[in-house]
C-alpha cells in the first residue's frame, strides 16, 4: 500500500459518492473508491461487490455500504491462512469496531431499518432494482450512508498508518 501520506483520503470518499451518484450501488461505490489501494483494479471490485446491493441482493439486511466496509477490512487486513485464528480474530475486531462505529453514525446497520421499511423480514422482496430518478434520490439517505462508510474506513485507514 501507498504511504497513508500520500493518499487524499478526503478524495477517496468523494469518488465513493460520485459513485454511488452515477448509479452504482452503495456497496460497490465504498468498495470501489479503495479497491486499487490493495492492487483490486476497479472493475473488478465492482463485480465482486455488486450483489451486496440493497442491503444484500435488495433483501435489506446489512446496509451495502456497512458491507462495503466489510470487504474493505478484509483486503486490509484479513487473514490468508485457515488456522490463524489471530489473524482471523483481529480482522473480526476491526470489522466489529468499524460497524459499531457505522451504527453509531447511522442508528443502524440494516438497510431496511436505515430506510424506515418496516416488516420487511416477512415481505418477499424484489430482485428489481429501483430507477435512479432525482425523486430517487431526494428520498433516500443512501448516499450519506455511501459517505459515512467511507469516511468510517479513511479515518481507519489514517489511525492504522499514521
Amino acid at each position: 500500500m501507498k504511504s497513508i501520506a500520500e493518499l487524499d483520503l478526503d478524495e477517496r470518499v468523494q469518488r465513493a459518492v460520485d459513485n454511488f451518484m452515477a448509479g452504482y450501488g452503495c456497496c460497490q461505490s465504498v468498495v470501489a473508491a479503495f479497491a486499487d489501494l490493495y492492487g483490486l483494479d476497479e472493475t473488478l471490485a465492482k463485480k465482486i461487490s455488486a450483489g451486496f446491493g440493497g442491503g444484500v441482493g435488495r433483501m435489506r439486511m446489512m446496509c451495502g455500504a456497512v458491507s462495503g466496509i466489510v470487504m474493505l477490512v478484509g483486503l486490509d487486513c484479513g487473514q490468508t491462512e485457515g488456522s490463524d485464528r489471530d489473524g482471523k480474530s483481529a480482522c473480526y475486531k476491526v470489522v466489529q469496531d468499524l460497524l459499531a462505529k457505522s451504527k453509531e453514525e447511522n442508528g443502524s446497520i440494516i438497510c431496511a431499518e436505515i430506510l424506515g421499511i418496516k416488516g420487511y423480514d416477512k415481505a418477499p422482496s424484489s430482485y428489481v432494482a429501483s430507477a435512479r430518478t432525482a425523486e430517487y434520490y431526494k428520498t433516500r439517505p443512501c448516499v450519506a450512508k455511501v459517505e459515512s462508510a467511507a469516511k468510517i474506513f479513511a479515518h481507519y485507514l489514517k489511525e492504522k498508518y499514521t
